[in-house]
């Protein structure tokens, strides 16, 4: 009787604790529970880049593994018209490649954008170059983190000029002298189309400042003491218009991805382009061996200019709900590391204070062309309103170029569309 008195009064001892322990057991630690992931959403115009992006946001997410992003790259001639109509909706991405000048001034007059200077203080550290891309003429605030700029000029394939005994020319006449050889030894002469208005504002870009007078005619213009019937503007247009006969046949159904096309697989000596392009050309041939030049003008000691502009800022959806994980994101793409990634594997001019990109010869030698810059005309000037003057520019290009109208008449479209609002060209 006693053994099974202390059996039972052991077993009523036990049993609570056994029971507790139990359900200890049971539940996990407090310290077992994964905190949950902030998910952002990140959408670029450049599907081109998404491998790039990718290893540099497992770096991010390495360095931050409470944040997850998730990336979406869009057609580049797609992008404005996706992104306007998913902000509108009230969705859109957390963090996003912008655009610059008018085409950032419109998202932030719209309540898009994250004003950033609360955010981001360095951006005092950036040039007043940089900045002019990111900032609305409206209210004077800064709305985007500049990345990076662009320089148009003409790539030429060494390759061909060695095999052609060709050198770099100084003056406009050498140039088409170059055209010529290239075109009797049966190649294209220069790879540019005009199916898309924009490639048309790239060529501008590219040879027009020789002809109409660089930034000279450019301050002339914004000031209204010149205007887009100005005799040399004419001028340039009718040079725009004798190059179509080294163009590639039905040159007004080529576009965009045809030109990049004819220069990698080496068929074209020559593409008006920007720079953006080099990385592309590299990833899609390696062995292709291509270098740059500004595009001369009439004469040999006139100074060879290259259109240089500020091109893409990365901005923040002022309706995240995920601001302070976003803004986290884009000290990471405003960083040195992400800016010395960008001139490395993208071959682009970083913005970014302090970024050196002396260690890449292709960046070296378009920092050195620009040293002759001039402002990317109608981008940087006449993008701010409707009818913008790149979308002027552009109609009226491809008619001049079709030959459906005149340099005459397409200048006389671009000064009446701008000045039906811009008051110096009024007066």
């Amino acid at each position: 009787m006693k053994k099974k008195m202390t059996v039972f009064l052991l077993v009523t001892l036990l049993l609570p604790g056994m029971l507790f322990a139990q359900g200890t057991a049971e539940k996990p630690s407090v310290t077992t529970v994964q905190k949950e992931k902030t998910v952002l959403e990140f959408w670029t115009w450049r599907p081109e880049d998404v491998d790039f992006y990718a290893a540099q946001i497992a770096k991010f997410e390495a360095l931050n593994p409470d944040i997850q992003i998730i990336q979406t790259a869009q057609k580049n001639t797609e992008y404005n018209t996706i992104l306007a109509a998913s902000l509108s909706g009230g969705a859109g991405p957390d963090v996003f490649q912008g655009r610059a000048y008018g085409g950032l001034a419109t998202f932030a007059d719209s309540g898009f954008l994250e004003p950033l200077e609360q955010w981001m203080p360095e951006l005092k550290d950036y040039s007043a170059t940089a900045l002019l891309g990111a900032t609305s003429p409206t209210d004077g605030r800064i709305y985007g983190s500049p990345a990076v700029s662009q320089t148009v000029f003409m790539y030429y394939n060494k390759a061909i000029y060695k095999k052609l005994g060709l050198s770099i020319p100084k003056t406009w006449d050498q140039l088409l002298a170059n055209f010529d050889a290239v075109k009797k030894a049966g190649y294209l002469a220069l790879g540019n189309g005009a199916k898309d208005g924009w490639t048309l504002e790239t060529m501008l870009g590219g040879m027009g400042p020789g002809f109409y007078g660089a930034t000279s005619f450019y301050n002339d213009v914004v000031d209204g003491k010149k205007n887009f019937e100005d005799p040399a503007f004419i001028f340039m247009m009718e040079q725009m218009k004798s190059l179509t006969k080294y163009m590639p046949d039905m040159y007004m159904g080529v576009g965009y991805d045809d030109m990049r096309s004819y220069f990698v697989n080496e068929t074209a000596a020559h593409l008006i382009a920007g720079s953006y392009e080099a990385a592309y050309f590299k990833s899609q041939n390696p062995s292709l061996d291509f270098g740059i030049f500004a595009i001369p003008s009439a004469k040999a000691f006139d100074p060879a200019y290259v259109s240089v502009y500020a091109d893409m800022n990365f901005a923040v959806n002022a309706h995240s709900k995920h601001k302070e994980a976003a803004i986290e994101f884009l000290h990471f793409l405003s960083s040195k590391e992400f800016g010395n990634a960008m001139v490395r594997d993208l071959k682009m001019v970083s913005a970014v204070p302090g970024v050196d990109a002396s260690f890449d010869p292709f960046i070296a030698s378009v920092l050195d062309l620009q040293k002759n810059s001039t402002p990317y005309l109608f981008l940087v000037g006449f993008r701010y309103k409707q009818p913008t003057g790149s979308s002027l520019w552009q109609a009226a290009a491809q008619g001049v170029m079709a030959g459906t109208i005149t340099p005459e008449q397409a200048a006389k479209q671009i000064q009446s569309g701008i000045a039906s609002y811009y008051t110096p060209f009024q007066k």
